[in-house]
């Protein structure tokens, strides 16, 4: 009886197998990441994000990784000036006047800081929207199949042993 029970719950434990959330894949991004650029030279470091029509950039000394005190920035996207408002050291932000469309997009910018002055270049990658993820991953019969088989041949067998082995009642020896 004992071992008709240690074969049943083997039966009904399975392997362990992964699945959503338990495997080795790269995680999933859960929702749209901003557009951004980044743009350096030996002195300056640029980098901007794009949120609908709201533009946030930090500007960055390259070699401390610090905010660029009393900066002064001009910013070109694709051709056109930007209007750029300071709001901290090294933090400037504006508002377009369209959003740009999905594509790559040239941005320039000419920073002045006290002695120091540099053109820095890069591009503003948009990607356009990326459709719906696939349904849920399911197993259906096929991939569970061969084990309900397995199983059911493992009961059949044990069936028989058991059967074998039972001594028959009333017998005399």
């Amino acid at each position: 009886m004992r071992l008709l029970l240690l074969t049943l719950a083997l039966l009904l434990a399975g392997p362990a197998r992964a699945h959503e959330g338990h495997d080795d894949a790269a995680p999933a991004p859960t929702g749209p990441a901003s557009p951004r650029f980044a743009a350096s030279s030996d002195l300056f470091e640029l980098v901007g994000v794009l949120d609908g029509h709201h533009l946030r950039l930090w500007l960055d000394h390259a070699a401390s990784n610090a905010p660029v005190e009393n900066a002064q920035l001009a910013l070109e996207l694709n051709g056109q000036a930007v209007a750029l408002k300071s709001v901290a050291a090294g933090a400037f932000e504006a508002e377009l006047a369209t959003e740009p469309g999905p594509g790559t997009h040239p941005v320039t910018a000419t920073v002045t800081a006290g002695a120091e002055a540099d053109l820095l270049a890069g591009e503003l990658d948009i990607h356009a929207e990326a459709p719906a993820a696939a349904a849920a991953h399911a197993h259906g019969w096929r991939a569970w199949g061969p084990w309900a088989a397995g199983g059911l041949l493992l009961l059949v067998a044990l069936g028989a042993l058991f059967k074998r082995r039972r001594p028959t009642l009333g017998a005399t020896a």
